[in-house]
Formats: structure tokens, C-alpha cells, sequence
């Protein structure tokens, strides 16, 4: 367990978070004092899908992401989190289950609190347990709107969808697109739209020779933002600010 000063540097991080929002100093320090820290190789299984939710986590850096067990059998990716997101916070609550997995993409790092330190800080700061009431709504919201895309549209119009919003929260502008900065498979790809790797694969070289994306082992370049943003059809503003300010 890391010292309090050695944490303190993480106070950053709890303020920018949903669920430690509009707290005050001593409150951070509080917060900071019931935390443990961990670290994740590259894979590792950070929580299991079913598994009873002990703890609540912070990324502190690396990135990991969600999946979900279809009842079909197979897995479904839901989304990425980079440093400064959470998962977990049902663990608040005592006696349930993860609803999902979450795996490292790369080394990892995270704050731990216990479930049982997490409700104590809820009951000493009210505000915790609203912010974090809120978090699990608009987490809700999200996969509502995930699996709303799944039987609602289109694989090239779900694929198209990932890439915009994968390059708007990872993405890294350099000369000619807009790198996805996560090592990122066609098998992950097809995890993510729920398509298969054949569809996935045909659908990229075609895009590649429309010169709209370029793609290679575990790596995805943005080349054309507007044309995907527009085949995704979803509202594009912020993204194609990026790509505008990536010189498209």
C-alpha cells in the first residue's frame, strides 16, 4: 500500500473523475487515505463478468477494456477507458455482480476501494453517492445505446461508428488521420460492432482503397474523418474538429 504523500499525486485525477466530483480538500484526503493501488500486465483480467463486485477502481494509466458475455455465448466489447475513468461502482451496494469484464489492453494501473470502504465514504460524503447514482445512470444509458446499435443498424454503419467514436476518445492526430492509440485487432473490431472478422476485414480493405482508413496489425488510421463520420451517421461536429485540426 502506497504512503498518503505518494497517493496525494493522484488528487488530480479524483477531481476530474464523475464520482469524486465537488468535493472538499479534506474530503479528497479522505478519499485518498482509503485507497489502495495496483498494477496490471498487459491482458490481465481486472474483474470477471458474474464475479461478486468487491471494489471500485480508477484507472490511474494504461487502458483496458469493457466486455460483455452475450447469452448466445459470445463476447461483446463494449467500450475502452483510459486513465481517469471508473468501472465497478456497484460494488457500493454490497451483494452483487460485475455485469461485465474488464481486461488491460496494455499495463494498467488503478486506485482500489473495498465496497465496503467505498459505502463508508458514501455515508460520511452524501455527494459521492450522487455523483455516483449519476455515473450509473449515464453508464446505463450507454450500453442501452450500445445494444440499440447492435440490432438497429448496419455493420458498416456500426463499424463506422466505432472508428468515429474510438478516434474522438483515443484517437491521436498525425500527418494524414487520426491514429487509434490503442493496439486495436480487426478481432477486437468485430467484437465491438458484433460482426464477424470476415465482415469486419472486408469492409476495412474496402475502405482502404477509397482511401478512408489505413490498417494494419493491431493499428487503425483515420484517413478520411468526414466520410466516416458521415457513413456512421451520427452527429459529427467534434469530430471532424479534430480532423480539421489534423489538416483534413
Amino acid at each position: 500500500m502506497a504512503s498518503l504523500p505518494a497517493r496525494e499525486e493522484y488528487r488530480p485525477l479524483l477531481q476530474e473523475n464523475p464520482v469524486f466530483a465537488s468535493l472538499s480538500p479534506s474530503a479528497y484526503a479522505r478519499v485518498l487515505e482509503n485507497a489502495t493501488l495496483a498494477t496490471y500486465a498487459t491482458d490481465v483480467f481486472l474483474t470477471h463478468q458474474g464475479d461478486p463486485a468487491h471494489a471500485f477502481y480508477i484507472l490511474t494509466y494504461g487502458r483496458a477494456k469493457l466486455l460483455q458475455a452475450a447469452p448466445e455465448g459470445q463476447q461483446v466489447l463494449l467500450r475502452y477507458i483510459v486513465a481517469g475513468q471508473e468501472f465497478g461502482i456497484i460494488a457500493a451496494l454490497g451483494a452483487y455482480q460485475y455485469p461485465l469484464s474488464v481486461q488491460a489492453v496494455e499495463p494498467c494501473g488503478a486506485l482500489i476501494w473495498p465496497g465496503a470502504r467505498l459505502a463508508d465514504l458514501i455515508r460520511r460524503y452524501p455527494q459521492i453517492g450522487l455523483n455516483g447514482l449519476e455515473v450509473m445512470v449515464m453508464r446505463n444509458q450507454e450500453l442501452q445505446r450500445r445494444y440499440q446499435e447492435l440490432l438497429t443498424t448496419r455493420v458498416e454503419q456500426r463499424l463506422a461508428q466505432a472508428l468515429v467514436r474510438l478516434a474522438e476518445q483515443i484517437g491521436r492526430p498525425q500527418t494524414g488521420g487520426i491514429l487509434i492509440d490503442i493496439p486495436l485487432t480487426r478481432a477486437d473490431l468485430a467484437e465491438y460492432t458484433g460482426t464477424t472478422l470476415f465482415s469486419v476485414s472486408r469492409i476495412l480493405r474496402t475502405w482502404e482503397t477509397q482511401g478512408l482508413v489505413e490498417s494494419g496489425r493491431e493499428r487503425v488510421v483515420v484517413r478520411d474523418s468526414a466520410a466516416l463520420a458521415e457513413l456512421s451517421d451520427l452527429d459529427g461536429v467534434s469530430f471532424m474538429g479534430c480532423a480539421l485540426a489534423c489538416g483534413r
